[in-house]
């Protein structure tokens, strides 16, 4: 019988989706395939600290912070200096260090395959501006916005609001690097949006500005490399002016519809505008791309592109994926296998180069 793989499963972290993080990790656990897979949880306490030992998922719930080891290029938790690498990562982190680039440059130094997409598609696709600009040189649609920077902010206000005033009203603030819905605000009066951007730069130093719609949310699972499966869409039917935190994950007054009712050309659209924007910022792996489908012309916008979804009872992801014909489990393997085949791609690659001169060795 084949050895089982052993899976790191990394999730909590240091940003404010640690909780959603967790969640989903959970999730997970209780889904991989444990005929194949040995699963490891390995959580990232608030104060960056890996907790290895114990029960990480209790620990984290808990919101233990351990002290670091002693040894300055390691991250583990003191006294779990010599716990053993996994044969996989399987990336369960939101946000700030797991899907912006961090971990998947850390893991890479570690020689070892990780689920989804690598360091320049999650660095860029974590970000909403760099993402839309991305989209925009692809001549895909995405709504009218403007982005601003702290320090920009900070030493010319009056010409922010002025920038900010051409897109109208209402409209919605969002800090450039979170996701899950944290810090998003839809500003009505005109008056209410420097306060607004102030609450917004306290999360992140990138800041977007989106003219404000009347539309419906359309959402697509996508799943895989060059030639991704691409999900049915489906519909988020929001109670809120717009999907908040909240109502996400603790009042759940906001329902899904799957597949969304929309017409079949309109369905095909999305699912090709999904597949290029999904290429476009060199996905891999998974992603969940969000429409925006405005109720008075029926014009289709980009909305966000998200690595790393939500794999919770209520995440659209794996529910817009098992209406495809993946069902959950079947899901997750799809996803380790996808990481050991691009760390295989990888490792074939051709590294180092030997000019077979001494001119480096001379002094």
């Amino acid at each position: 019988m084949d050895k089982k793989l052993s899976v790191g499963l990394l999730f909590g972290g240091e940003s404010p989706e640690h909780e959603v993080s967790i969640v989903t990790a959970r999730a997970i656990a209780d889904h991989l395939d444990p005929a194949r897979f040995t699963v490891r949880p390995m959580g990232i306490a608030r104060n960056g600290v890996w907790v290895v030992t114990g029960d990480p998922f209790a620990r984290l719930a808990a919101g233990e912070c351990p002290e670091r080891s002693d040894h300055p290029f390691l991250p583990l938790e003191k006294g779990a200096e010599a716990t053993p690498l996994p044969d996989l990562f399987f990336n369960a982190l939101h946000g700030a260090g797991g899907e912006d680039g961090q971990i998947q440059g850390y893991l890479e130094l570690l020689h070892r395959p990780y689920t989804g997409a690598g360091l320049l598609a999650m660095a860029a696709g974590m970000d909403k501006w760099i993402t839309k600009r991305l989209w925009e040189s692809e001549g895909l649609p995405v709504v009218p916005y403007v982005g601003l920077t702290e320090e920009r902010w900070l030493r010319e206000r009056p010409v922010c609001l002025a920038d900010c005033g051409r897109l109208g009203l209402p409209l919605f603030v969002k800090p450039a690097n979170l996701g899950s819905s944290i810090g998003v605000e839809k500003v009505k009066r005109a008056e209410d949006l420097p306060a607004a951007l102030d609450r917004a730069f306290t999360f992140d130093r990138r800041v977007l500005v989106e003219q404000g719609l009347d539309i419906r949310e359309i959402e697509v699972a996508v799943l895989g490399g060059d030639e991704p499966l691409v999900s049915q869409p489906g519909e988020v039917i929001v109670a809120d002016e717009f999907y908040t935190f909240e109502d996400k994950y603790l009042h759940g007054r906001s329902r899904t519809e799957i597949p969304a009712q929309i017409p079949e050309e309109l369905t095909d659209l999305v699912r090709k505008l999904a597949a290029r924007a999904f290429a476009a910022s060199d996905g891999y792996g998974m992603a969940r791309v969000d429409f925006f489908l405005e109720r008075l012309t029926g014009r289709v916008f980009l909305n966000e592109l998200n690595f790393i979804p939500g794999f919770t009872s209520i995440s659209m992801y794996p529910k817009m994926m098992a209406a495809s014909g993946v069902p959950y489990a079947e899901l997750l393997t799809r996803l380790v296998d996808l990481a050991l085949a691009r760390h295989a791609q990888t490792a074939a690659k051709q590294k180092g180069f030997q000019s077979g001169s001494d001119w480096f060795q001379k002094g």
